[in-house]
Formats: C-alpha cells, sequence, structure tokens
C-alpha cells in the first residue's frame, strides 16, 4: 500500500468514525430541527427542549433517535465522497495543494458540496419522514383526513401509530416514483450544501491558520476543534432558510391543514405569505447546535489520527 493510498484510506476511517461519533451526539437535536421547523401556525413545541422533552414523554427514550439508523448506515460514505471529492478538487484546481487560494478553495468545497449529494438527498428524504412521523401522530389526534397523495407509506389512519421503516418507504418510493422520489428535494439539497461547503471550508482554513503553531507544524487541538465549531455554526445559521425548504419540500406526509409544494419557488412563497420572514430561520438555532459538534469532532478525529492508529496495529 502506497502512502497515498493510505492517507486515503486513513481519511475515510477518520470521516467514517468522525460521522458515527457525531451523529450519535447530536441526533436529538437534529429531530427537533426538523419537526420544529415542519410545525406549521399553531405551534406544537414551543423550541428545542420542549420538543425533545415532548418526544420522551410520548416516544420514550429512542423516539429522539428516530431515523438515526438511515444516519448512521450512509453517514460514512457521504463523508467518505464529501472527503476524497474535497481532496480531488483541491489537487486538481491548486498546483500546491497546501498553498492557500481562496477562489480554488471555494471551487474545491462547492465540487465536494455537489458530490456529496448522491448520498445526502436519499439519506435525508428517508430520515425527514421517520422524523416527523412522531410529530404527526400527535397532530393527527382529531380524526385524520390527509390526502391521499400525501400518505404514501402508511395504510389507515395515522392515528393507529403504525411505525414506518426506512426500507419500507424506500421501497413504497421507487415503486411508485422511481429513483426520482428518492431524489425529491434534490435541487433544495444542492443550494443548501453548495453555499455551505462555500462557506464552511474556507472559513476554517482561514480561521485554523490564526493558530498555527511554527513548531508543532500545526494549530493546538483546541484551536482546530474551536474553528471546526465556529465555522460550522457560521455557515449553518447562513444557510437556515435554504434548510427549512428543503425540510418542507422533502416531508411527504402532511398534518391537517398543512401545504403542499410544487417547489422551492412555490415553498418559499406560501411560507412568507402565510407563516412571514420569521419562518424561514425555524430551528436554526438546532442547527447551529447539530452542526457545530459534528465538525468539532470530525476536527478532533482528524488531529488524533484515529484512521493512522487503527492502520498501524494491521501492519
Amino acid at each position: 500500500m502506497t502512502h497515498q493510498d493510505l492517507s486515503i484510506t486513513a481519511k475515510l476511517i477518520n470521516g467514517g468514525v468522525a460521522g458515527l461519533v457525531g451523529v450519535t451526539c447530536v441526533f436529538p437535536a437534529d429531530l427537533a430541527k426538523t419537526r420544529l421547523q415542519n410545525q406549521h401556525g399553531k405551534a406544537m413545541y414551543k423550541g428545542m427542549i420542549d420538543c425533545l422533552m415532548k418526544t420522551a414523554r410520548a416516544e420514550g427514550f429512542f423516539g429522539m433517535y428516530r431515523g438515526a439508523a438511515v444516519n448512521l448506515t450512509l453517514v460514512t460514505p457521504e463523508k467518505a465522497i464529501k472527503l476524497a471529492a474535497n481532496d480531488f478538487f483541491r489537487q486538481l484546481l491548486m498546483e500546491d495543494g497546501m498553498q492557500r487560494n481562496l477562489k480554488m478553495e471555494m471551487l474545491a468545497g462547492c465540487g465536494a458540496g455537489i458530490c456529496q449529494v448522491v448520498v445526502t438527498c436519499p439519506m435525508e428524504m428517508l430520515k425527514i419522514q421517520l422524523q416527523d412521523a412522531g410529530r404527526l401522530a400527535a397532530h393527527h389526534q382529531g380524526p385524520p383526513s390527509v390526502p391521499s397523495s400525501s400518505r404514501s407509506y402508511t395504510t389507515g389512519p395515522a392515528s393507529t401509530h403504525k411505525r414506518p421503516s426506512a426500507a419500507l418507504i424506500a421501497w413504497e418510493l421507487l415503486r411508485t416514483q422511481g429513483l426520482a422520489g428518492l431524489y425529491r428535494g434534490l435541487g433544495a439539497t444542492l443550494l443548501r450544501d453548495i453555499p455551505f461547503s462555500i462557506i464552511y471550508f474556507p472559513l476554517f482554513a482561514n480561521l485554523n491558520n490564526l493558530g498555527f503553531n511554527e513548531l508543532a507544524g500545526k494549530a493546538s487541538f483546541a484551536h482546530s476543534f474551536a474553528s471546526g465549531c465556529v465555522a460550522g455554526s457560521v455557515a449553518a445559521v447562513a444557510v437556515t432558510p435554504l434548510d427549512v425548504l428543503k425540510t418542507r419540500i422533502q416531508t411527504l406526509k402532511k398534518g391537517l391543514g398543512e401545504d403542499m409544494y410544487s417547489g422551492i419557488t412555490d415553498c418559499a412563497r406560501k411560507l412568507w405569505i402565510r407563516e412571514g420572514p420569521s419562518a424561514f430561520m425555524k430551528g436554526a438555532g438546532c442547527r447551529a447546535l447539530v452542526i457545530a459538534p459534528l465538525f468539532g469532532i470530525a476536527q478532533g478525529v482528524y488531529f488524533i489520527g484515529i484512521g493512522e492508529r487503527i492502520l498501524k496495529c494491521f501492519e
């Protein structure tokens, strides 16, 4: 195994470990984000804490981890694609991989964002249905009169509270709508992930550079961790309006009196008219709380070099 292969393998292991640890730590906040973004008009949840307390009460502790299995299964390939793509584009666009060039860094981030959507879009599509099922069950305490088009993956009234599974939803979507069903909201996902990568990668690189230590040849662990958290939070909050649109578009089952959307513009228009401009920032705090530790943990895993250590054991 060449040094190049070794470093790529180590990067992929690091990406996978960071993803698994990160998702396990922050998934409940992500569930709260989806439910807060999806509630229309009369608020069922006042905020993240209220949402998690009500979820735990109604669905038990593991209710807060609804949809986590999809994420845990797909987060490793997603991170692997993102890292490999970012590396590939950096080498392609920058003569010397280490040389700082903001425009090229942004382009590399943009390329990584585009490539990762292959996994991100179906992963989030399935995750959102599972995360939102509990909110809908509580919302449907009255007799449900849901339009048939939006009730594609359960049979009988929602109040029977039959738990959907990721495999069942994926199969239903493929059967009824083909591959396009799994990639619903692809445009909105791209609109969210590309600006996120364009903001995050250069911001992190420049923040991290501020703590560069001549002796160690890199920034300290605490500095890298903090840079990852700050860059992650800034990028996450900046793209929240696009994330709200994506969540609404990808949610298949709607509660009573909740809107259906034909696309991004239609969704943005209805959201603005019916719920006002503040609706575009729903779940922004949750998003910052989810993304900051995710990227902080990722930087930590890279700094410690878990992948390299694992590979050493097999040498």
